[in-house]
């Protein structure tokens, strides 16, 4: 028997003393030995522009600044006055750049005691850096103008910007990305305890809620302020057919879509893949017991199809707390500035912080699908929240130290994606320049998770324009299913998805790896998608017309994309004598050369042979030179 011999308090006293003048002695060298470094909490306020009115140029009731922009993006306007603002004198015209506004004064926030911050509902878009300048013509008693980032666009302090570009161009990471633009189509899947519900809570449509939020099926958690404990509930009768993964891989090959990306883990926390860090996945919680995103995997790797993960970081209503709502509130209303609370868990909160979340469960998992998933393409990160800038750092860099191969998404956070996102149901005009490469995800309906009653099913031809004008404008387009419970894919959903496929794989040289050319259509003015709910409410109703044309391009080659059947004479005004020397012209997919003449006014050729039930063409014009 080992014994353990301890010394008595008496010694132990004495040894602390010890010790203690040790560190006095220590603490005594020269400041100059020891350098200290305590990091400080980044000032956002670093990053606001702020006017007072003594500095303003006034001409009657009209108040000039002139400022420079250092960060392009969104940003909202603000007026702070000493004391309320009578009716009389609450409206005010603003004029910025290129935008005119009106507005009336509202009292949003008491800061400093006294001071009432006003709050502009229209935003401002600052898309260059620069000089530019503002008028506010006002009766009202102001004391500053400030102009702040928008709450979804914050912007960092830089310290890590540096680093994350040296793993950003990094030849694995932009082979990584090069392989993600040639791809242009993938598939997005939306997919979890929700998808057994269909949008219905204990008989009330998720559209009939009564709390604010999004309406889309995989809300539902948040829809319905359901508790942590009951929404657990669904877990047990979550029992997916066997052959989800199959069919869905099959599917998308069959549509001719190059990677897929499914929801490892939505916002409501739960996990589709076997997690070591939480016991709310489909293998520990559900009769399933088998980690279905490994067989999904599988199935892509099978069927030569990349692989991608969605992950939910900043939001998880089962472990992550209040989303670090009130800490951020705290803050912010010391400083007059808005705290949104849209997919914060403030009805029933996990007792942990956000910042126990992010290190027991977050960061975790996501080392646990990158180790278990060697090939995995794309990481999709969603609802950064109020990850702060060194957390969202730590995912990208996390990613990056495990698999550089591994492309990230804009919403990681702070601009640390390696590409950017158009937003939901989101098209960028052609006008639009973007400093990244781009992707617009989209839905097949009006929701993303399985909505039992929504059946206003985009057609081929909606979604197959929406694709097109994505690729003229070079970008990626991620189309989403939302398989019910039982991993079914809406019957209509997959008819209508397969009969786009039928374009894409006869006219597959004017889509996989092409770029923008330099003009990116002719024709009709653009019918911008412009966010789920905007095509929900307003529908589609575009007619095409033979002189409308959409372009990408590869190598020597231009693609010209008509979405119309109609046969005979055509002049596409693009391709103009002096817009490329012109060496052959083909109805890709026939194999057919078609007689052309190209003029000042464009270049003219005649179309026959078309089915009757085609979505559309493709010309391709060869050039002698590149």
């Amino acid at each position: 028997m080992n014994v353990i011999m301890r010394p008595s308090k008496t010694k132990l006293r004495i040894y602390s003393i010890v010790f203690s003048m040790f560190l006095v002695t220590i603490s005594c060298k020269k400041k100059e030995d020891i350098t200290v470094s305590i990091e400080k909490p980044f000032d956002q306020t670093n990053n606001w522009i702020v006017l007072e009115k003594t500095n303003a140029e006034k001409k009657e009731t009209i108040y000039s600044w002139y400022f420079n922009v250092k960060h392009p993006s969104e940003y909202v306007l603000q007026m702070v006055s000493s004391g309320a603002i009578s009716e009389d004198k609450k409206s005010v015209k603003v004029k910025i750049d290129k935008q005119e506004f009106e507005e009336s004064l509202s009292e949003n926030y008491l800061i400093n005691s006294n001071e009432i911050v006003s709050e502009f509902k229209s935003k401002i878009q600052f898309k260059n850096t620069g000089k530019q300048k503002i008028s506010i013509t006002t009766d009202a008693n102001f004391k500053t103008v400030r102009i702040i980032p928008h709450y979804k666009k914050p912007i960092g302090s830089g310290n890590y910007h540096q680093e994350w570009l040296s793993m950003h161009n990094s030849d694995e990471k932009q082979k990584a990305l090069k392989r993600f633009k040639e791809a242009k189509l993938g598939m997005f899947i939306h997919w979890g305890l929700y998808s057994e519900i269909g949008g219905i809570w204990k008989g009330t449509k998720i559209n009939n809620s009564p709390y604010p939020g999004p309406k889309v099926a995989e809300w539902l958690m948040y829809a319905f302020q359901i508790p942590r404990e009951e929404y657990k509930e669904l877990a047990k009768t979550f029992n997916p057919d066997k052959s989800f993964a199959q069919n869905v891989a099959k599917l998308a090959k069959d549509v001719g879509m190059k990677y897929i990306v499914i929801t490892s883990k939505h916002h409501d926390g739960f996990a589709l893949f076997d997690s070591k860090s939480s016991e709310f996945d489909i293998v520990d919680a559900t009769p399933y017991k088998a980690d279905i995103v490994k067989e999904l995997y599988d199935a892509c790797l099978k069927e030569g199809i990349d692989f991608g993960v969605y992950y939910s970081h900043g939001n998880d209503w089962m472990d992550g707390a209040d989303g670090n709502y009130a800490n951020v509130k705290k803050v912010n209303d010391s400083l007059g500035i808005y705290t949104h609370p849209t997919g914060k868990n403030l009805w029933d909160p996990s007792k942990n912080t956000h910042k126990e979340y992010l290190q027991n469960k977050a960061y975790p998992q996501v080392k646990e699908l990158l180790n278990v998933l060697p090939e995995l393409r794309l990481i999709w990160f969603d609802g950064t929240g109020f990850i702060t800038e060194e957390q969202a750092f730590q995912f990208y860099k996390l990613v990056y130290d495990i698999n550089p191969n591994v492309v990230v998404n804009r919403r990681v956070g702070y601009a640390f994606g390696d590409y950017l996102d158009a937003g939901d149901n989101k098209i960028p005009s052609a006008s639009e320049k973007l400093e990244k490469y781009w992707e617009t995800c989209g839905t097949t309906n009006n929701s993303w998770g399985y909505k039992s009653y929504d059946k206003d099913w985009k057609s081929p031809k909606e979604l197959l324009y929406y694709f097109v004008d994505i690729l003229s404008k070079g970008g990626n387009y991620l189309l989403n299913i939302g398989p019910d419970g039982k991993g079914n894919v809406p019957e209509t959903s997959a008819k209508n998805l397969r009969e786009m496929g039928k374009w894409i794989h006869l006219n597959a040289d004017a889509v996989y790896g092409t770029s923008r050319w330099k003009t990116p259509n002719e024709g009709q003015e653009e019918t911008l998608l412009d966010g789920t709910g905007h095509r929900a409410a307003k529908g589609f109703e575009r007619k095409f017309t033979s002189k409308d044309f959409w372009f990408t391009t590869k190598e020597n080659k231009v693609y010209v994309i008509s979405l119309t059947n109609t046969e005979g004479d055509i002049l596409i005004k693009s391709l103009r004598k002096g817009e490329g020397d012109i060496e052959q012209v083909k109805l890709l997919g026939s194999g057919k050369t078609l007689k052309w003449n190209q003029n000042k006014n464009g270049l003219k050729t005649t179309v026959i042979g078309l089915p009757k039930n085609a979505l559309g063409y493709v010309i391709e014009v060869t050039l002698k030179n590149n």
